[in-house]
């Protein structure tokens, strides 16, 4: 992934690892595309980040609306400025406590794990609930989740995915997964992230002040199957359908989008 443009220059570096190591999947947006046809009414994005699949649904039919919800202001800043000309709305709130003023959502996406990053069936009921509550009766709820990781480590001599990249400016910045740890509870998904700076044709690594050679980000998404999910959005007023699975690419694992109707 290459970004050299001069308003790539004034992003935050939040927003360059959030599109470096989110924004170029594209495997599953032709479900959300084809469930937004579908449903032919107001969408939820939930943990929209900045904007990979709001964007994309916003630009795929001008008149749909799509509301973009996450817990990051800095991340909806950006898909912000980029939806400028979209029917976009954003809005900075928790998954487990937010309130919208509309209650007739006709689809609800949780795209890329999100789901996961509640920590337990307790939160995970938080949002469930939240959702049948603004949403439509027969409306959708699709949720994207992985249950199957191979688990590797770099430091043990296992061979990771290549390094992602982005030149933003004077700047390479590049993001590698170094272990995958599946855990009783839940899967550890670990990234050393770098920044080279280029000056006159010579580069050199450039760390923030008082951080080591490298920054080191961990994820941990919970462990849950589609049928537990399902038992989980059946206590809070949904009715579960099949489930639809979404291929693995060559930089990407697969997923099973769990369907809640409700």
């Amino acid at each position: 992934m290459v970004m050299n443009t001069h308003k790539d220059q004034m992003l935050s570096a939040e927003v360059i690892w959030h599109d470096l190591e989110c924004g170029s999947y594209s495997a599953d947006l032709p479900l959300w595309h084809e469930l937004a046809d579908v449903a032919a009414g107001p969408v939820l994005d939930v943990g929209a980040g900045t904007g990979r699949v709001t964007l994309h649904l916003g630009r795929a039919q001008a008149d749909r609306r799509v509301t973009a919800l996450d817990l990051d202001p800095v991340l909806l800043s950006a898909l912000r400025e980029r939806a400028a000309s979209l029917d976009v709305e954003t809005v900075c709130a928790d998954a487990r406590s937010f309130t919208l003023p509309r209650d007739d959502f006709a689809l609800c996406l949780v795209p890329m794990q999100t789901v996961q990053l509640l920590s337990d069936a307790a939160e995970r009921a938080a949002f469930l609930c939240l959702a049948r509550a603004h949403m439509r009766p027969g409306g959708l709820l699709a949720c994207a989740i992985v249950t199957e990781l191979e688990p590797f480590d770099l430091a043990a001599g296992f061979t990771g995915p290549s390094p992602e990249t982005a030149r933003v400016g004077d700047a390479l910045y590049t993001s590698q997964a170094t272990s995958v740890r599946v855990l009783p509870q839940h899967i550890a998904i670990e990234r050393m992230r770098r920044i080279i700076a280029f000056d006159s044709g010579k580069s050199s690594e450039r760390h923030p002040a008082g951080e080591a050679a490298g920054e080191r980000n961990v994820v941990e998404l919970a462990r849950i199957s589609a049928s537990e999910l399902e038992c989980e959005g059946s206590k809070a007023g949904f009715h579960p359908e099949s489930a639809v699975a979404i291929e693995p690419t060559d930089e990407h694992v697969g997923s099973t989008v769990v369907m809640l109707r409700a």
